[in-house]
C-alpha cells in the first residue's frame, strides 16, 4: 500500500498530461490511454495530486506497479478504465489499483518486493473490496473482485468462487504476477453483469457509515463531518445537526450570552460524532472557540485517545515524519477528557473559568445525580457540604465566564445504565434551578418516553428563551448501516410489543442478519463466518451476567478495553480472540461490526413482564427497586444496538441439576425471541 494522506479531496491538476483525476484518485484513464502514455507522465500526474513527499522506494513502487500492468492489460483496450491511489476515506487508507473491465470492479493490492501473501494484506484487500460494496452507491449491484499481488510471489492460489454472503464481493485472490492475466480472465467468465459505465460509475457518490473510532481519527485529521457520514433521504443530515450547534455557539459569541443545547438520537445515530465534530473543528488553545469534548465513559475516552495517537503516528510516518506516541497522546488528552478530572479542576478553583468556552459532554444523561454527586464529594474529595449534582455544577464552571459560554450536551434516551446516573431530566431543573437565564436549545423530540423529561420541559417551554431546533435530534441509527429499523427493533423487543416487533424484523432480516441459538459455540462459528476482512467482532454480556462461567464468560475478570477494542487478530487480548467479554459499561458509545449477546438469568421473559435477577452469593435474587430494574433493561439495550451488521443472540439451556441455570430461567426468553420470528442457528 502507497502511503498517503487521510484527506481525500485531492486538488485536480490543470494540465494536459492525463485525463482530468476524479477527486477520489490520483491518476485515472481510459486503459487505452493508460497504455498509451509513458511512465514518467502517468508518475508525474500521480506525484502532482500526491500531498506528500515521494522517497525512491514509493516511486520505484509505482512504476513497478505500471510495469505490471502494462503487460496484462492489452487485451482489454476499449473494455475499461484504470485508477491508481483511490481513496478509501472511511478506513483512511488509498487502494493501489481500481480496475474496471467489463461488468467487474478489480480491487488490486501490489506488495512490490514481497514474496509472501501475509494474512493483513487478504485482510486489507478485503476491506477496501467491502467497503466499495457497501459506501459507493454505483458499486452496490456490481461484482468486485479483491486481488493480492506479492510481486516475488512464485504461485499463488487463483480460486474463484462465491462468498457465504452472496453479496457480489469474490472471496479474495492470492495470485503471482504472471498468473494475473489469466485471473482477470477466469473472473469475467465466471461472473456475468452488464458494462459498467466508468462515467456513471464515477460520479457515483461515496456515502460510508463510520465507526466512532474510525470517524474521530478522520476528523481528527481534518476531515469535515459530511466527508464521512451519509446523506440517505430518509436521514436527519449529519451535516445539518453540526451546522445548528455551530450557529448557536457562534451566535452566543457575538450576542454574549450563555446557551445550552441538547442534541438527542436513537442509539448509533452519530451523537458523539457532531460532537466530535464541533470539539476538532475549533481545536486550537488560543481561539475563542476552542471546545472541549467531555465524557463520563471511561472506556470510550481511553480507546478514542489510544487510537488518535496511533493513527496520528501512522500519518506522520507515511509522510517521512518521526513522531512519539508520547507526544501524540498528549494532544488529544487536551480535547478528549474525562468529564470526572474536568470536573475536579474546576473544583481547585473555584472563582476561575475553565479555559474553553464550549463544553460538549457526550452521553450527559449519565451525569451524577445530587445523591451520588455529594456522596462522592463527601468520601473522596472532602467536601462533606457539597450541594449541587453533577449536570448543576458543570453549567456553573461555564457560568464562570462573564461574556459567553455554550454547553452541548448528547444525550441517548433509556441509556442510564449506573447507579446515580441523572437523566437528561436533571439537566433541565438545573437550569430551572439556577440558571434562568440561559438560553436552551432543544427538539421538540427531548420529551419522548425515553428521555424522562416531558414534565420539566413542558414548564420550561413557558419560558421566552426555549428554543425549538429540530434538527438537534437524530432519528435514524448509521450503526447499523445494513437496517436502520434496529434501533426500533430492540426497543420492541424490549418494550414486549411483539406485533411491531414482528413487522420491523420482517423489514431488517432482509439486510440484517439477526440469529438466535442456544449454543455459545455455534455463536462464535457464525460469527466467524460472517465476518470478512478486518470487521471487528467480539462477545457481550451484561455486567449482571454471573451465570456464564460454564460457557467459560467471566464478567468478573478483567477486561482493557484499547486491547479489545483496537487491537488486531493476533492479540489474545482482541475481541477477535472471543476468550473475553465486554459488559455494558466497555461498549456503551462503541460499536462491532458482528456481536454476540450472550442472554443470561439477570434479565428474563415472563408473559406478564421482565423479571430482573441479581446473583448474591449462590443464588439469584429479584430486583425490586425501579430504578435498577430499568439500570438492567437498559444494559441490554445497549448491548442489542452495538452490531453495525448483524447479530446472534444466545440464550442458553440451562441446566437440570443446576438451581442456578433453570432450565425456566432461560426458556421463555428464548422461546419469546422465536415467537417474534428470529431465525435459528
Amino acid at each position: 500500500m502507497a502511503a498517503a494522506s487521510l484527506r481525500w479531496h485531492m486538488l485536480v491538476a490543470n494540465d494536459n498530461a492525463a485525463t482530468p483525476v476524479p477527486n477520489r484518485a490520483y491518476y485515472s484513464d481510459l486503459i487505452e490511454e493508460f497504455l498509451g502514455r509513458s511512465t514518467e507522465e502517468i508518475l508525474g500526474t500521480i506525484a502532482r495530486h500526491a500531498q506528500f513527499s515521494i522517497e525512491d522506494t514509493q516511486r520505484n513502487a509505482w512504476v513497478e506497479q505500471i510495469r505490471i500492468l502494462r503487460s496484462v492489460l492489452p487485451p482489454y483496450v476499449a473494455r475499461g478504465k484504470i485508477y491508481f491511489e483511490y481513496a478509501v476515506p472511511r478506513l483512511g487508507r488509498r487502494i493501489d489499483v481500481v480496475l474496471l473491465i467489463d461488468h467487474v470492479i478489480f480491487v488490486v493490492e501490489f506488495k512490490v518486493g514481497e514474496k509472501e501473501f501475509a494474512t493483513s494484506a487478504i485482510d486489507q484487500v478485503v476491506d477496501y473490496s467491502v467497503d466499495l460494496k457497501n459506501f459507493h452507491e454505483t458499486t452496490h449491484d456490481k461484482t468486485v473482485a479483491p486481488i493480492l499481488i506479492p510481486t516475488l510471489a512464485k504461485s499463488g492460489l487463483a480460486v474463484i468462487a462465491t462468498t457465504p454472503q452472496n453479496d457480489g464481493v469474490l472471496p479474495p485472490v492470492c495470485a503471482a504476477v504472471k498468473d494475473f492475466e489469466c485471473v482477470i480472465e477466469q473472473v469475467l467468465a465466471f461472473t456475468s453483469g452488464s458494462s459498467i459505465q466508468a462515467a456513471q460509475w464515477d460520479e457515483g457518490r461515496y456515502r460510508p457509515t463510520p465507526t466512532i473510532i474510525e470517524a474521530a481519527m478522520a476528523l481528527y485529521a481534518g476531515h469535515g463531518v459530511a466527508e464521512i457520514s451519509r446523506s440517505d433521504a430518509c436521514a436527519v443530515n449529519l451535516s445539518e445537526t453540526s451546522s445548528v450547534v455551530a450557529r448557536i455557539i457562534q451566535d452566543a459569541k457575538q450576542s454574549t450570552k450563555k446557551s445550552i443545547c441538547f442534541v438527542t438520537g436513537v442509539p448509533g445515530a452519530g451523537k458523539t460524532l457532531v460532537g466530535l465534530d464541533i470539539a476538532t473543528t475549533h481545536i486550537d488553545k488560543n481561539s475563542e472557540l476552542y471546545s472541549v469534548f467531555l465524557s463520563g465513559n471511561g472506556p470510550l475516552v481511553d480507546i478514542l485517545r489510544e487510537a488518535l495517537a496511533r493513527d496520528k503516528v501512522r500519518r506522520e510516518q507515511e509522510q517521512g515524519r518521526r513522531f512519539k506516541k508520547g507526544r501524540a497522546r498528549s494532544e488529544v488528552k487536551l480535547f478528549i477528557q474525562n468529564v470526572h478530572h474536568f470536573r475536579d479542576e474546576c473544583l481547585a478553583d473555584v472563582s476561575k473559568a475553565p479555559i474553553e468556552h464550549v463544553a460538549i459532554f457526550d452521553e450527559a444523561q449519565r451525569a451524577w445525580n445530587l445523591e451520588q454527586t455529594a456522596s462522592f464529594m463527601s468520601r473522596k474529595k472532602g467536601r462533606p457540604d457539597f450541594d449541587q449534582s453533577e449536570p448543576e455544577f458543570l453549567i456553573s464552571c461555564l457560568n464562570r465566564h462573564k461574556d459567553w459560554a455554550v454547553v452541548v450536551c448528547l444525550v441517548g434516551g433509556g441509556q442510564e445504565i449506573n447507579t446515580g446516573e441523572a437523566g437528561i431530566g436533571e439537566w433541565v431543573q438545573a437550569l430551572q434551578r439556577s440558571f434562568r437565564d440561559w438560553h436552551v436549545y432543544i427538539s421538540s423530540r427531548l420529551q419522548d418516553e425515553e428521555y424522562g423529561a416531558a414534565t420539566v420541559l413542558t414548564e420550561l417551554a413557558r419560558q421566552s428563551n426555549v428554543h425549538i431546533e429540530d434538527h438537534l435530534h437524530l432519528s435514524t441509527s448509521m450503526r447499523s448501516f445494513r437496517a436502520e429499523d434496529v434501533s426500533a427493533l430492540i426497543k420492541q423487543v424490549l418494550d414486549r410489543d411483539l406485533v411491531a416487533a414482528k413487522a420491523t424484523l420482517e423489514k431488517v432480516r432482509q439486510k440484517y442478519p439477526l440469529v438466535v441459538t442456544r449454543s455459545v459455540s455455534r455463536a462464535k462459528e457464525w460469527l466467524k463466518e460472517q465476518a470478512r476482512g478486518t470487521e471487528r467482532y467480539g462477545l457481550v454480556v451484561s455486567s449482571q451476567a454471573l451465570r456464564l462461567k460454564p460457557h467459560a464468560i467471566d464478567v468478573r475478570s478483567p477486561l482493557d478495553p484499547i486491547h479489545w477494542f483496537l487491537d488486531l487478530k493476533d492479540d489474545v487480548r482482541s475481541s477477535y480472540y472471543l476468550e473475553d467479554a465486554a459488559t455494558e459499561f466497555h461498549v456503551q458509545g462503541l460499536e462491532l461490526d458482528w456481536a454476540c449477546v450472550v442472554w443470561d438469568a439477570d434479565f428474563r421473559y415472563a408473559t406478564d413482564g421482565w423479571r430482573h435477577h441479581s446473583f448474591v452469593g449462590s443464588k439469584w435474587t429479584h430486583i425490586h427497586k425501579t430504578e435498577r430494574q430499568t439500570y438492567l433493561k437498559n444494559a441490554y439495550r445497549v448491548l442489542l444496538t452495538r452490531a453495525r451488521q448483524g447479530m446472534v443472540i444466545v440464550v442458553p439451556e440451562g441446566l437440570d441439576d443446576d438451581p442456578t441455570r433453570n432450565p425456566a430461567f432461560y426458556d421463555p426468553t428464548y422461546e419469546y425471541l422465536c415467537s417474534i420470528g428470529f431465525n435459528k442457528i
